[in-house]
């Protein structure tokens, strides 16, 4: 199956029964992913910005067989939520951020996979410093330049987009 965009990502989602709650995380982390990936566009910072919206719909869809992790701390979802979407067809890349936005620091992921993550994190206004630095130093590299030429912009661009977060986490219950 392929999924072209963050909308045919929600329709597979509703048509595998996400719940409603669901649906309404990953549109506000959608919401925190637009903000990160704009800015990251007017920094002219290279990556593919279809896949982190898509990622970013799917990320939590094991929460379909584990809706308990909606309100609750759990991992159980993880690669439940990769299984699912490997069962339904999906790209085998795009169905890896189920388990890539939560173990980013213990296992190889894509600069695209720890934006995210950092969409996950930032949605709710908070700021992850490992992370951060890890998509500074990678896009510094992807833009052949060095963390240093590039951190007060992204560093910015992420606390904006956190500042948003207790608006988002309002709108998310």
């Amino acid at each position: 199956m392929t999924i072209n965009s963050a909308s045919e990502a929600l329709e597979l989602l509703r048509s595998l029964k996400a719940p409603a709650r669901l649906i309404t995380h990953v549109t506000l982390v959608g919401e925190a992913g637009q903000e990160l990936a704009d800015g990251l566009s007017d920094l002219e910072v290279p990556f593919d910005r279809q896949f982190v919206e898509i990622g970013i719909a799917l990320h939590d869809a094991g929460k379909i067989t584990h809706p308990e992790e909606l309100d609750h701390p759990g991992n159980h979802h993880e690669p439940a939520g990769q299984a699912l979407l490997l069962d339904n067809g999906v790209d085998p890349g795009l169905a890896r951020c189920c388990l890539s936005h939560a173990r980013f620091n213990s296992m190889p992921v894509s600069f695209e996979e720890l934006l995210v993550a950092a969409a996950d994190k930032l949605w709710k206004g908070k700021r992850e410093e490992v992370l951060e630095l890890r998509i500074i130093d990678e896009a510094a590299s992807r833009m052949q330049s060095d963390r240093w030429s590039l951190f007060t912009d992204i560093d910015s661009l992420f606390e904006k987009v956190a500042t948003n977060g207790s608006r988002r986490l309002a709108q998310s219950s």
